[in-house]
């Protein structure tokens, strides 16, 4: 039996995607072992799946200055070490990498075990966990074509990113039972994340009485982000957040609004959602999202607004063009060659472990 250890973690981005290869790993027989911090948000979701967890001692890498810049090289040293012994005991054939600061010690010490490495970059320009672990991988794989150019020669794999598959198996009848909305009318989804935004529900809740003229809407506003003036509004629901029924909303959805995160604009990309992408602004981020949604908006998958130029007006012209011209937006994704990631990158994964023999 091949074994596999996957690892990433700090955040939920770094974590779904190899949630989403699970099912298909598990269906080819590798035994799945995964290694992250001692107790950051990976520990939660992949305990969940029953798959041995190992912690590790993690260190943040920062662009700025910091106190803790001084102690957590030696957290990363640490953590290089405690990969390195697990990797010896797990014996693994392949690892692979959905990046986050914790994975730069398991890559590091994979390649000193002479362990093949799959990295994923989810965002166009690699972020600084992955530009440290970039040279120790045998493949990269990205999500938009323009990211290409930022990886070595010979290890950039465009994929897209793996996605979990039951969000393609929703029912449509089930989420208007749920919401308790009628057939005849559209669907307007909007996602403001796990923490929600302020600025997208905002700017939704001030056209909302408009935008009810046209649409139903589901809103996830995020936790703590609940309207109860708004609570009894015909056609309008809002929840801080969905797992179970989520795949029945993305089914009823006709059109959605949502941040431009690499995991999330990747979904609705296999989902064949039109969508209007709100990114975070550069002085809320280091600008990926901006870059993400700009590739998006080129291959003509997505509409775009940028949040400082987010008005009622622009909302509402841009939800309405994207209703009218739902089939362009849908035929463009259709011809897409990054919404079968979980093929591609398992393909690459069985061709590294065989290497590995």
């Amino acid at each position: 039996m091949k074994k596999i250890v996957l690892t990433g973690g700090g955040t939920a981005g770094h974590v779904t995607p190899n949630i989403a290869l699970l099912p298909k790993l598990t269906e080819l027989g590798y035994e799945i072992h995964y290694i992250g911090s001692y107790d950051g948000i990976e520990k939660k979701l992949i305990e969940e799946f029953g798959i041995p967890y190992y912690g590790i001692s993690s260190g943040k890498l920062r662009r700025y200055f910091d106190w803790k810049n001084f102690s957590d090289p030696f957290r990363v040293l640490q953590g290089f070490r405690q990969a390195r012994k697990l990797l010896k005991q797990i014996h693994p054939d392949v690892v692979f990498s959905k990046g986050g600061f914790v994975s730069v010690p398991v890559v590091q010490a994979a390649k000193k075990c002479h362990i093949p490495t799959i990295i994923h970059e989810s965002d166009m320009t690699p972020g600084l966990a992955n530009k440290l672990a970039i040279p120790a991988a045998t493949k990269v794989c990205c999500n938009f074509p323009e990211t290409v150019k930022y990886l070595p020669q010979g290890k950039a794999v465009l994929t897209g990113s793996p996605i979990r598959q039951e969000l393609l198996t929703g029912n449509k009848l089930a989420a208007l039972k749920f919401c308790s909305f009628t057939a005849g009318k559209p669907v307007l989804m909007i996602i403001g994340g796990s923490l929600g935004s302020v600025a997208v529900n905002t700017a939704v809740r001030n056209v909302l009485p408009k935008l009810l003229d046209t649409f139903q809407v589901v809103h996830l506003c995020g936790k703590g982000n609940l309207d109860e003036a708004l609570t009894n509004t015909e056609g309008y629901v809002q929840f801080e957040y969905i797992k179970h029924e989520l795949a029945d909303l993305f089914t009823l959805a006709d059109v959605v609004i949502s941040r431009a995160g690499a995991n999330a604009i990747c979904e609705l990309l296999a989902l064949r959602k039109p969508n209007l992408l709100i990114p975070l602004s550069a002085a809320a981020s280091r600008g990926d999202q901006i870059l993400n949604a700009a590739s998006f908006e080129q291959q003509g998958f997505s509409k775009v607004i940028q949040e400082e130029d987010l008005t009622p007006e622009a909302l509402l012209a841009a939800v309405q063009d994207l209703y009218e011209n739902r089939q362009l937006y849908r035929s463009a994704m259709e011809k897409s060659g990054q919404s079968d990631a979980i093929s591609v990158i398992v393909s690459l994964i069985n061709e590294a472990a065989r290497i590995q023999d």
